[in-house]
């Protein structure tokens, strides 16, 4: 089964908002689709987190190396796109265009084989796992009542970010967190996101380790990108001393640039992106890497439908990863899928068994978020 075509469909229309100061707006596009189509009429779904223009032109520079290549060797094809860009830029646009290939190309081979991608990581450790509401944090009063909204769809684990905390003072950040805890109850997990890939992020660690002690006194369960992503060293001591997990890396790409980070013991919970990272290939290798350095993996792939279902694949080849990220409210993960996605009593999410992903685009649907592009035929 040979690459005859790889197409990408930018999503909008329906943009969520991230929270960033350069803040997004619904028509904008940060997420893409990509289509791998063979020459057996095979076709391998991928997502990236880049701009379509970008993934359009990256695609243009990788055609001569991946047409006409093996779709049935994921890791093979992508580490040969990996190392003939060193100088065309590996590590930004190029790489996640990559990532998004990747995926899709195990995709294709899970549907070749006819089993799920998580059974040819390795086999499947669970077959569902809890995701955590992914939302943005606001006012307290608002916060509270968008939180108890979204347990009653079933969520028992939340994240918040971004938004107005470590933007104004720490009263303002205690009150969110106070009202976010009143909103979840106690016996729901509560995680806390600075969103220290903010542009221009100014608070540093200082700021970091007092926050992190107020909020082990709402039994946060982690404290995610309390600094600027390069911040290695105080990474390190904030992991040291802090009194709540500390969690990042979801903007780092490539192994090579997890590794200084795992080393230096700067996080108690890694988060690569799939889309992002390299792909499904270069996550498990960060996931192992993980391993060896006493690091739990969770991953961040959580920007669409075809994002959290490669997250749930990789989460059932890892005996440590619990948790997933789903972002809640979003036309790209909730309407995109034929199907949907259904949280079960306990408030998990099974991991799909059928081959590759599991996952089957509604056509009419990614038609809309996409403008019409031929994508899937």
């Amino acid at each position: 089964m040979k690459i005859r075509e790889i197409r990408c469909a930018g999503l909008r229309g329906a943009t969520p908002e991230g929270g960033w100061s350069n803040e997004l707006r619904p028509e904008d596009c940060v997420h893409t689709l990509i289509a791998v189509h063979t020459d057996e009429g095979a076709v391998g779904l991928g997502s990236v987190f880049t701009n379509d223009a970008l993934v359009r032109a990256s695609l243009a520079v990788l055609e001569p190396l991946y047409r006409g290549e093996n779709a049935l060797e994921p890791e093979r094809v992508s580490e040969k796109l990996h190392q003939n860009m060193f100088w065309l830029g590996r590590g930004g646009s190029i790489t996640h265009t990559i990532s998004g290939i990747d995926i899709a190309l195990w995709d294709l081979l899970g549907k070749a084989t006819g089993q799920p991608v998580g059974r040819l990581l390795g086999g499947r450790y669970r077959e569902r796992v809890q995701p955590y509401a992914s939302l943005l944090m606001d006012e307290p009063e608002k916060l509270r009542d968008h939180l108890l909204k979204v347990k009653a769809q079933g969520f028992r684990a939340f994240k918040i970010g971004w938004g107005p905390f470590g933007r104004r003072n720490a009263a303002t950040d205690e009150a969110i967190v106070k009202a976010a805890r009143e909103a979840v109850g106690q016996d729901n997990k509560l995680m806390v996101d600075a969103g220290g890939s903010d542009a221009h992020w100014t608070n540093g660690y200082k700021w970091a380790l007092n926050t992190a002690k107020m909020l082990a006194d709402y039994d946060v369960h982690w404290f995610e990108e309390a600094l600027t992503p390069d911040s290695l060293e105080d990474f390190a001591k904030l992991r040291e001393h802090s009194p709540v997990q500390i969690s990042g890396g979801e903007v780092l790409t490539r192994r090579q640039a997890f590794q200084p980070f795992l080393e230096a013991r700067a996080f108690d919970i890694i988060q690569p992106d799939v889309t992002k990272v390299g792909g499904i290939s270069e996550e498990r290798r960060i996931a192992w890497m993980a391993q060896e350095h006493g690091v739990q993996f969770i991953p961040h792939g959580w920007n669409t439908a075809v994002g959290l279902a490669a997250d749930l694949h990789l989460a059932s080849a890892f005996p440590g990863t619990d948790l997933v990220e789903y972002l809640t409210g979003s036309p790209f993960i909730d309407e995109i899928t034929l199907g949907g996605w259904k949280l079960d009593a306990d408030g998990m999410l099974a991991i799909p068994t059928t081959p590759g992903l599991g996952l089957e685009l509604d056509p009419d649907v990614v038609k809309k978020y996409t403008g019409g592009e031929k994508l899937l035929d």
